[in-house]
């Protein structure tokens, strides 16, 4: 490149002007509202794209169902039961049942807790069977000076009544893999060799793993390789951008574009959730943008 060219692709970058291509589309870092207003008719088909509900919290919830299924997202996340009607009326799916009950720090590894977890989900996966919904999350807990061997075998004891109710009612139990560095300290459940050894020690198609793409690279990296190589052990996915878990553009350090054709190219066929936290003004554009970019 000439001094002249090279001077003046720095002058464009540093006023913004620079861009970045996700598969033929280009982004700059201010969004195009013709891209986005237009781009529904132009989707892939090859993602089933979600979103988490708890980003969006601003929107109320009918709002949020009919402008998600505008830009062509097929289910929300994390609904509880009062939740999921609504949802179920504008078209979309319910695509990770949770309630009040569950919790990231007090889960299965630890046995003080698995009566009153069993009754619960017990009844949450019998609710989320009559409506239709096939897939209920649940969590290991944190550490609380529990070795990972003991972790595993309680876990395991703790959802085998559950794994035996859900294959009855053709539910799937998902367990997130979400990393204990920096937004959930002492979670056992963060590495997901351990959630692979945890998925063979129940040994059923109805429990499966969460592999969460933001948690997971601040834990691993290595995300394709991870994906490529467990890809039976996952049932759902989780978007994030890695530092600060905001919009999966070009101001982070994970290739999405890259990672979603990975999980097309393994033939998966569940829910890949958006589960950033917006910054843009408007949170929508911010979500529209995430959908584009995963949209392989």
């Amino acid at each position: 490149m000439s001094k002249v060219n090279r001077r003046k692709a720095i002058r464009n970058l540093s006023m913004g002007i620079g861009a970045i291509g996700f598969g033929g589309t280009v982004f700059s870092q201010s969004v195009s509202k013709n891209i986005l207003n237009s781009f529904r008719d132009g989707l892939k088909g090859n993602i089933n794209h979600a979103v988490c509900r708890w980003c969006y919290r601003n929107i109320e919830l009918e709002e949020f169902a009919e402008k998600s299924s505008d830009i062509g997202i097929k289910a929300i996340d994390l609904l509880k039961p009062n939740e999921w009607e609504i949802v179920i009326k504008n078209g979309l799916n319910c695509s990770l049942a949770t309630d009040t009950f569950a919790s990231i720090t007090q889960g299965f590894n630890s046995i003080k807790n698995h009566s009153e977890l069993q009754k619960n989900y017990f009844n949450l996966i019998s609710k989320a069977s009559y409506s239709g919904i096939k897939q209920v999350i649940v969590f290991s807990g944190n550490r609380n000076g529990i070795t990972d061997a003991i972790g595993l075998e309680n876990c395991a004891k703790g959802l085998a009544p559950l794994v035996k109710h859900a294959e009855k009612n053709d539910v799937t139990l998902v367990m997130e893999l979400l990393n204990s560095k920096v937004d959930h300290t002492d979670y056992q459940c963060d590495h997901t060799p351990w959630g692979v050894q945890l998925v063979d020690k129940i040994g059923s198609n109805n429990f499966k793993l969460l592999y969460d793409i933001y948690h997971m690279q601040i834990m691993e990296g290595d995300i394709i390789a991870t994906i490529n190589k467990y890809k039976d052990y996952i049932a759902h996915y989780h978007t994030g951008g890695v530092p600060g878990r905001h919009e999966i553009n070009h101001t982070q350090e994970l290739n999405y574009p890259a990672i979603m054709k990975t999980i097309v190219t393994n033939g998966f066929t569940g829910y890949v959730a958006q589960e950033f936290i917006p910054t843009y003004e408007d949170s929508l554009e911010s979500l529209k943008e995430g959908i584009i970019i995963c949209d392989v």
